[in-house]
């Protein structure tokens, strides 16, 4: 008699501990500092997860080192879908070749659930500069070989990227001048002190509208309804280029399959609600939400374009 109620003692244990997924709050890692692209799309699609998965998704910033750090401390984490971290074009697509020994393996150590956002990137000029578009541009950077300065908001920054991009494709030479974020890069740029820059449209486009600044380009594979005026890069005469800050959603290697795919349903749910498309309108962002796959495919992608772009520039940032 002992041993049978000791039996449906060990079973009802067992029964209570295999609860639901999710059963307690989630713990999102945002791996930069608060208030720029990264906080707005993991904020807006926490809110809306939230309502479908019945938990908290308590949102940690963990700034610093490229986004590195943060990156360590998920892939660390147990795989039990309770750790999740925002992953971007640079901590995925570009620090695996500007750094050399990072302690992890993107491609290893994390599970790719959702793509959830691209946020556009725009190539401007300064008014002083005659270049109305890029062609215009490039035809000037050839004629004077060295001559334009671009800034970025720093070696290995998305930015700096997307100039030897275009460099690259363009066949054009530019000198760059790398600074301490996009607020110091735009002041040198707003008062001609340098030529060009490429970055998002919230801190380029009031430049834009008060003159200062010329857009030349859009680097998303369509035009932007903000600037439909504007040509991208592509339709430009370079087919198939594209660049873009984009953002999703990953987690520790090995975390359950049924988790992922439950948190992908839901950050796709997320991402095409209504409430995240009109908050993402205000930055120029595209709502994404796809599978697991698609996004490690997307990945991929992304790595394989960024390798041939950092490997013939050259660029190193340790």
């Amino acid at each position: 008699m002992k041993l049978l109620l000791g039996v449906v003692a060990l079973a009802l244990s067992a029964a209570g501990h295999a609860q639901p997924y999710p059963h307690k709050p989630i713990r999102l890692v945002v791996p930069f500092a608060p208030g720029g692209s990264s906080t707005i799309v993991a904020r807006s699609i926490a809110v809306e997860m939230e309502k479908g998965l019945g938990q908290n998704i308590i949102i940690e910033n963990k700034g610093g080192g490229g986004g590195n750090p943060a990156m360590l401390d998920v892939a660390r984490a147990d795989p039990d879908g309770y750790t999740l971290l925002i992953t971007h074009i640079g901590s995925l697509a570009l620090n695996p070749f500007l750094y050399s020994n990072l302690p992890f393996d993107v491609n290893r150590d994390f599970a790719h659930i959702s793509l959830l956002a691209k946020v556009p990137s725009i190539f401007v000029v300064h008014e002083s500069v005659p270049a109305k578009d890029a062609r215009e541009f490039v035809a000037l950077a050839k004629k004077d070989p060295g001559k334009f300065y671009y800034g970025s908001a720093g070696n290995g920054s998305a930015g700096h990227l997307a100039m030897e991009y275009f460099k690259l494709v363009s066949g054009i030479q530019l000198q760059h001048v790398p600074y301490k974020g996009t607020g110091p890069n735009l002041v040198d740029l707003v008062a001609g002190r340098t030529h060009a820059t490429s970055a998002g449209t919230p801190p380029l486009m009031p430049h834009v509208k008060a003159g200062k600044l010329r857009v030349i380009g859009v680097g998303s594979p369509t035009r932007l309804p903000s600037i439909p005026d504007a040509a991208t890069i592509a339709e430009q005469g370079y087919p198939g280029f594209e660049t873009s800050q984009w953002y999703g959603l990953s987690a520790p290697a090995k975390t359950p399959t049924a988790v992922l795919q439950r948190l992908a349903d839901e950050a796709a749910k997320a991402a095409k609600s209504p409430q995240v498309a009109e908050r993402f309108k205000a930055d120029d962002a595209e709502a994404i939400g796809s599978s697991p796959k698609e996004y490690a495919d997307f990945v991929a992608k992304e790595q394989a374009r960024w390798r041939e772009v950092i490997q013939k520039a050259n660029v190193k940032v340790d």
